[in-house]
């Protein structure tokens, strides 16, 4: 049985669309989202509702507390045993979200180093970072990796430092010790975008505004009361800024203008890094309705 993918920027409609396709062929969503695994992470997360839900399973949402730092490794063992139980119920397994990372671990046959955290080692990165810039931290990178450091934008401090950290502990390029192999599954992949890219920034927008509306400020205060200034939420869209507004450092407006610039440009990283993927069926939300969109789907699963 095939399995589906759905990825794309963010606020491009990947949560809603699954839902009402998975009620549509029979299946169960299983999130690809970095973020939705961390418990009380919601608002600044857009992450589904029970009523958004509409009584379709979803998996691997609220698994992690956020002081844990929850690896690629670990998704990808945790959702390859959620595929294999939706299979084992002849359900369609329905992987929707827009880390990359865990797509193309879990579904292209990347296989990730298992290197253990090196607290000391990205304390010191972090200080560099901090002190001389990232684009300083990412030149370095460069120079021990340039495969790696063409994939990552020098303000994607985490992974930067993650792959400096592989390094270290490896001795070699994390380019050289991550390996490919075979997919285990077969995989209809569909990407969602829009052909006019101001139509995509004004969701973005929207739903920043949306966010703060709904709450998100006492969100971050009440995270940062229950579990303090955790790396997950100091590396989090939307939650960072937060937290340099409740320090003192921006003005609520300039919170909310910093988090929608933030969280633009992360689409567009999040679009380079889909683009690569060739087998993607790209259905773009500007120019195309929803229903068309499902028929469009349901007849590529069906071929």
């Amino acid at each position: 049985m095939k399995i589906i993918s759905i990825v794309g920027p963010t606020a491009s409609g990947k949560t809603n669309l699954a839902v009402k396709l998975a009620q549509k062929i029979g299946g169960e969503i299983i999130s690809a989202d970095s973020r939705l695994v961390y418990r009380d992470f919601n608002i600044g997360t857009a992450k589904p509702t029970i009523e958004e839900m509409w009584g379709i399973p979803h998996y691997l949402i609220d698994v992690a507390d956020p002081r844990e730092d929850y690896s690629v490794e670990l998704y990808k063992k945790e959702a390859k045993s959620c595929i294999d139980d939706v299979l084992s119920r002849g359900k369609v397994p329905i992987i929707t979200g827009g880390t990359g990372l865990y797509v193309k671990a879990l579904l292209e046959g990347l296989d990730i180093p298992k290197v253990k955290p090196d607290e000391e080692y990205r304390k010191e990165l972090d200080e560099i970072a901090e002190n001389k810039g990232r684009e300083f931290l990412h030149k370095k990178l460069a120079e021990l990796d340039p495969v790696i450091a063409e994939k990552l934008h020098y303000n994607d401090k985490f992974r930067v430092i993650r792959a400096l950290e592989v390094i270290k502990a490896c001795g070699k390029p994390m380019s050289e010790v991550q390996k490919k192999k075979e997919p285990d599954y077969d995989v209809l992949y569909i990407g969602l975008n829009s052909e006019n890219r101001d139509f995509l920034y004004e969701r973005v927008n929207k739903r920043v505004d949306i966010m703060l509306e709904n709450g998100l400020v006492s969100e971050v205060e009440d995270l940062m009361e229950k579990y303090g200034k955790t790396v997950s939420l100091m590396k989090t869209l939307g939650y960072k800024e937060i937290c340099e507004y409740l320090d003192g450092a921006l003005e609520l407006d300039e919170a909310r203008e910093l988090i929608k610039k933030n969280t633009r440009n992360y689409a567009k990283r999040q679009l380079t890094w889909f683009r690569a993927n060739k087998k993607i069926h790209w259905f773009y939300i500007d120019t195309i309705g929803e229903k068309q969109i499902l028929e469009g789907i349901v007849g590529l699963y069906n071929v």
